[in-house]
């Protein structure tokens, strides 16, 4: 399975936790999708890959560590977390629907993400 693959059934409980106006930690969406959690950083650059080409809020901000209660070091797509996640909060994600694999592929191509620093800076 690709990690475009990954990312559309990623992207969907994602979304739910934003209608919940919940954050998941790693450890809780390793469980969730069954994937260890040393290789969830590799499946989440695709989503924040396509929100950041296509100007949406940062959806994997909702992932945090369970120690800091923040996003881990391949998170790069903003600064001020509480800020960033009441933006993914206010979001319809669920009337945006899934990007389909070759989308999150694509943006990954376009715009990779994971572990490049400041590539936001609000």
């Amino acid at each position: 399975m690709t990690s475009g693959q990954r990312a559309a059934q990623i992207w969907p409980v994602l979304s739910l936790a934003a209608k919940n106006r919940q954050v998941l930690t790693y450890e809780l969406l390793s469980q969730l999708i069954g994937v260890p959690r040393y290789g969830l950083g590799q499946l989440l650059e695709p989503i924040q890959s396509y929100c950041l080409a296509n100007g949406l809020p940062p959806l994997t901000i909702l992932v945090v560590s369970s120690d800091t209660g923040m996003p881990g070091e391949g998170f790069s797509a903003a600064q001020d977390v509480p800020r960033h996640q009441v933006a993914v909060f206010s979001k319809n994600w669920l009337a945006i629907g899934c990007p389909t694999p070759e989308l999150f592929d694509r943006a990954v191509r376009e715009r990779p993400s994971n572990g490049v620093p400041e590539l936001v800076r609000t």
